[in-house]
């Protein structure tokens, strides 16, 4: 399939995070970009301000007419999460329209360059804007397709200053297998929790997949696995390193502590000792993402001080442990984390630097097979928070199942201030709450709130 043969192409989903990143590139290559999607957001908005049509309703004759005038030179991409029965992608597959998945169409696009691919349940957002970040920084040239808004750039998507530059940067999200499409010359992975069981069934074909998406690494190519990815079984590839905190890794971290709320370490590693690296994002989970980001960024810079530097001015990404408000009498973080090993994250690090402090969470589940899946996991983390709201289950691309909800889970959370409240109520209660620290919690539309969040907790 040569991509060069299309001069439009069409989105089914193009709010998607990654959906969205795709269709930046196609823009930047001067394609002409339009899409669907179920709902307005924050993305969509800001796609049809870069002048890309987008419609709302699931009707073929909202389809740009120029868009059907010429078939062969047509490309459809749509997201697993579209439903089987959606009318404008069965219209294209009926009418003979090249018609791929989004993960066939990075695959495409990454093959003949130099790409260096973030995989793992937890981490690869940030590891992968760390890993951009660092090369721009630094003068390396690079095009990023990555899965979350940098606080930095206000984007998903990088274009390389040179549109021959033969470096990228990807996330390899293992939701549907999307990563065995990806052939990396580096690939990082940077955890392997049980997820999207509703995929894989059970943890032992999770870990098969990953194994299989280390395998389609390049022969000459590297692998860098962190101290949870160890079962991973390079095979024939020679070049791997691992990486870690306070251990026997090719990459360690080490000297970690905390001043006045930013973080320092050092890294130890087998080619260099780099000291007093300050990371302005929280969590050792970050320290961990920067230490595999150094382990790739090695291989194209040498000069510590500007890595230092880099690092320093790296902002993160929205929605990962972002700092809404930080006043003396008030914190509050939104973060996307929807499983039980970034909820721990999270809240572990709100633990380290406000110790002592009581803190008031709010979690929006993701998922009916998550919950289900992952329901006494989820119980125990959240139990760690002093006060719980819950909201409903948000269901993205599933139908409920019985019997499994926010009040089940509820029931299973070992604390004494939990309840479960609508969104209307939630504001109600949260204007009623008397502690300091605040986190919002979960991957579905709870963003929406942070704003209302904001201006109540303001008001106090």
């Amino acid at each position: 399939m040569n991509l060069k043969q299309y001069k439009q192409v069409y989105f089914i989903g193009i709010g998607g995070i990654g959906m969205s990143a795709l269709a930046r590139y196609f823009i930047d290559l001067g394609l002409v970009v339009s899409g669907y999607d179920k709902t307005p957001s924050d993305i969509t908005q800001s796609l049809e301000k870069e002048g890309i049509p987008i419609h709302y309703s699931d009707d073929v004759d909202l389809i740009p007419a120029t868009f059907l005038e010429k078939q062969k030179s047509r490309l459809v991409v749509f997201t697993p999460a579209i439903p089987a029965e959606h009318k404008e992608l069965n219209y294209f597959k009926e009418k003979g329209y090249t018609v791929c998945k989004r993960a066939e169409i990075l695959g495409l696009i990454s093959q003949n360059k130099f790409t260096i691919a973030v995989a793992g349940t937890h981490g690869k957002t940030t590891t992968a804007w760390m890993i951009a970040h660092l090369l721009k920084s630094c003068k390396i040239d690079c095009y990023a397709l990555l899965g979350g808004i940098s606080s930095n750039y206000h984007t998903n998507y990088l274009s390389a200053e040179d549109p021959a530059c033969n470096l990228m940067v990807v996330e390899a999200d293992e939701f549907d297998r999307s990563f065995l499409s990806l052939k990396p010359n580096i690939a990082i992975i940077t955890s392997i929790d049980p997820d999207h069981l509703d995929i894989y069934g059970n943890y032992s074909e999770l870990l098969k997949g990953f194994q299989e998406f280390s395998n389609g690494i390049k022969p000459n190519g590297k692998l860098i696995k962190s101290d949870t990815a160890i079962k991973i079984n390079p095979g024939k590839l020679k070049n791997i390193n691992t990486y870690g905190l306070g251990g026997n890794y090719d990459f360690n971290g080490i000297n970690i502590r905390v001043s006045e709320g930013i973080y320092l370490f050092d890294i130890l590693s087998r080619v260099a000792f780099i000291e007093d690296i300050k990371l302005q994002v929280a969590g050792r989970h970050n320290i961990l993402n920067a230490i595999a980001a150094y382990a790739v960024v090695n291989e194209f810079i040498q000069d510590n001080e500007k890595i230092k530097a880099a690092f320093e001015s790296f902002k993160g990404v929205k929605r990962r442990f972002e700092f809404i408000i930080k006043k003396p009498d008030c914190i509050f973080v939104d973060d996307y984390a929807h499983h039980p090993g970034e909820l721990l994250f999270t809240i572990q690090t709100l633990q380290e630097l406000f110790p002592g402090k009581p803190i008031t969470g709010v979690f929006q589940p993701h998922l009916y097979s998550r919950t289900r899946d992952l329901l006494k996991d989820f119980a125990k983390v959240l139990s760690e928070l002093d006060h719980i709201i819950l909201l409903d289950i948000y269901p993205a691309r599933e139908i409920p199942i019985d019997g499994i909800n926010s009040e089940l889970l509820l029931s299973i959370i070992n604390t004494d201030s939990k309840c479960v409240a609508s969104k209307d109520q939630l504001l109600q209660l949260l204007s009623e709450d008397e502690n300091e620290i605040f986190v919002t919690l979960g991957a579905g539309d709870i963003d929406r709130l942070v704003e209302p969040i904001k201006q109540i907790l303001l008001k106090r």
